[in-house]
């Protein structure tokens, strides 16, 4: 199926007759996206219910509908500037294949302010947009579920708000379940469960007797009372449930509140209070440690030249007095050598000539060794040694006193630290104020819980009491019925409902299993991140997704990303738009809402152009931007481009050729 055109009339926003030429098919090439461009308020939803209006008339589930009447509706609809006379119309040329041949119709839907019988005029007109196929207009509801079913048209006409709720519902919306249920037949089966029901009632109205008939109206009547308030009370849990997470948001945003306006530090105050004791006396304890140092060698820091100088002319004059010890050593050596030679058999001038040997020898030896200034220190060797361990002594007060300036120093800082921490808490009658929200905020949730349980419970009662009715009527019918023509046909009825469950069960699994394995290959697809989600399963009665890891271990919804979860959405209705089989036109109404670049990209090049063979995207300026637009045309994947012009002034919008850029 094809959709080639759309002709709006009076329509919404739209003056005039306008034409939008939606044919994917250009110059003998074929390419998916046709890309429409506008603002908010524009007028992009209002072309799809233009095509939602068309294909399905008082059946369509339009944006701005709601609870209206369809006569409502339609005058809704009407531009404001038409004129009292003239008419709204809306026109779609579809394509598709019948009898292997490829067909086309034109669905024409007419009608004018304030309409006599309440709704539109419709007529499907053939190739030559000629004559009207009658036979078509008196069957169209039954001719279009067979093209494009209602319960499954927003697998291909959709939203970003519906991708949106799809990504942040723990369970897919209601919108989302009917067309799961349309896609694999339930609404059929439960549908032919139901006419089962109501034949096997009737037979039993038409051979029981007037007691037996009195009794089995009873318990009919408490039978439909019972599903009336199962039905008020699966609303109620669903309203419940919606007042449950805005009381969870709410909640959430008054303890962010708390935290960020220094209520979790006042809270803790004391606490930071204390610990800034503990820092101030453990630096008085350190404080005390550097006054000890000062009390002992420290000081001597503040002269490290002259201790230098001391220890340097103490050494100095040390080592003088050594030579000159030995010096006057070797003097008494010489004179008792003389003596000896004297009293021998040596000459005098021999003697003399020794005598000034060892007097030039001991000059030579000791030249170098002359003290050149007197000496004035005149210390001793004890006092020299006082001295060195002075100075060694204090070297190690230096280390220690620097060690404890670092850490004063951070403790200090600690300390600063947690007076600011102090300064930011909030005040105690705001800190009062902020707890008294929380608090409230969080009783709020308890007691919506509380009321959600309670209503689930009896939700859970209701469904066990009315099973036990439908036990007591089947008993009942049983037991005090029995009519031979009636017999064959409420005991096949059983088979048939025994039977017709089971298949619905195998339907349902194998049908699910198809849809589990395109789910994730389209979403492993879209993320182009492999590891994240080796296996996903859907529940069969909630049709929730479960997604596990390479290890068989599930991988809460909660850890994915905004981005991902609404690539998740968007695998969800892409594997679901597989699965059914049609091969039907693709139409995304504001498709990457929140997205990130990098989600953006993915979708772009992988989502749109795989989307369909017909792909109709309605977009502002912001989510296909410049590089988006430029990516698809470079990968030749736009077949047409338009703007709606809105004009705030009159407010209305023009169909122009091309896109914002």
């Amino acid at each position: 199926m094809i959709f080639l055109e759309l002709v709006l009339q009076n329509f919404g926003p739209y003056f005039g007759r306008q034409v939008i030429n939606l044919d994917p098919r250009k110059d003998e090439n074929t390419s998916p996206i046709i890309l429409l461009g506008g603002m908010n308020g524009g007028g992009k939803t209002t072309l799809m219910d233009a095509i939602r209006l068309a294909l399905y008339g008082h059946r369509a589930q339009c944006s701005t509908r709601g609870n209206l009447s369809y006569n409502d509706f339609l005058n809704q609809c009407v531009n404001s500037k038409t004129n009292p006379t003239d008419k709204t119309r809306i026109e779609l040329v579809f394509e598709h294949i019948e009898n292997d041949k490829p067909v086309k119709y034109r669905i024409v839907r007419i009608w004018e302010k304030n309409p006599k019988d309440g709704k539109d005029y419709l007529g499907i007109l053939g190739d030559d947009d000629t004559w009207p196929v009658d036979s078509l207009v008196n069957t169209w509801d039954d001719y279009i579920e067979n093209l494009l079913p209602l319960g499954i048209s927003n697998l291909f006409l959709f939203d970003g708000e519906q991708v949106r709720n799809l990504a942040e519902q723990e369970s897919p919306p209601l919108i989302v379940v009917e067309a799961i249920r349309g896609l694999l037949g339930l609404e059929l089966a439960d549908r032919l469960a139901v006419d089962l029901d109501i034949l096997v009632n009737r037979k039993l109205k038409e051979v029981g007797n007037t007691k037996d008939l009195e009794n089995l109206e009873k318990i009919e009547t408490r039978l439909t009372q019972q599903q009336e308030d199962y039905q008020t009370t699966g609303e109620k849990l669903e309203t419940l449930k919606n007042r449950v997470e805005e009381l969870e948001q709410k909640q959430q945003e008054a303890f962010d509140k708390f935290i960020s306006e220094g209520g979790k530090i006042a809270a803790e105050r004391n606490q930071l209070e204390l610990q800034q004791d503990t820092k101030t006396a453990e630096i008085q304890q350190v404080r005390q440690s550097m006054c000890e140092l000062a009390a002992d060698v420290l000081p001597l820091a503040l002269i490290p030249n002259l201790l230098t100088q001391v220890q340097t002319q103490g050494e100095k004059e040390f080592r003088h007095q050594q030579v000159q010890i030995s010096k006057d050593l070797l003097i008494e050596r010489d004179q008792r050598l003389l003596t000896w030679l004297n009293q021998g058999e040596v000459s005098p001038i021999q003697v003399e000539k020794i005598q000034s040997f060892l007097v030039q020898d001991v000059d030579s030896l000791y030249a170098k060794t002359i003290q050149i200034e007197a000496p004035w220190l005149l210390a001793d060797d004890e006092t020299l040694s006082q001295l060195d361990n002075i100075i060694y002594h204090l070297q190690n007060s230096q280390l220690s006193g620097k060690e404890k300036l670092a850490i004063l120093k951070n403790k200090e800082e600690e300390i600063h630290t947690l007076e600011r921490q102090v300064q930011t808490a909030a005040a105690p009658e705001d800190y009062t104020k902020l707890r008294q929200a929380l608090e409230a905020a969080q009783n709020q949730v308890v007691e919506a819980k509380a009321n959600y349980e309670t209503i689930r419970r009896r939700l859970a009662e209701l469904e066990t009491i009315i099973a036990k009715s439908k036990r007591e009527l089947s008993e009942y019918t049983v037991e005090n019925i029995k009519h031979k023509n009636s017999e064959h046909i409420i005991t096949s009825a059983a088979k048939v409902q025994e039977t017709l469950k089971t298949f619905r069960e195998k339907l349902t699994l194998r049908k699910l299993n198809k849809l589990e394995e395109e789910v994730k290959n389209c979403f492993l697809y879209l993320l182009h991140k492999s590891d994240l989600v080796h296996r996903i399963t859907i529940d069969t009665k909630t049709f929730s997704l479960l997604l596990y890891d390479l290890n068989g271990k599930p991988v809460p919804k909660h850890r994915l990303s905004a981005g991902e979860k609404q690539l998740l959405a968007i695998a969800f209705l892409w594997g679901l738009a597989k699965v059914s089989g049609h091969r039907l036109p693709v139409a995304i109404d504001t498709p990457l809402g929140r997205l990130d670049s990098s989600h953006r990209s993915n979708l772009v090049e992988r989502y749109f152009p795989s989307a369909s063979h017909q792909v109709i995207l309605l977009s502002t300026d912001t989510e296909i931007g410049k590089k988006e637009v430029e990516t698809l045309r470079e990968n030749e994947a736009i077949a047409r481009e338009y703007l709606l012009k809105y004009d705030s002034t009159s407010r209305q919008t023009t169909i122009q050729l091309g896109y914002f850029w």
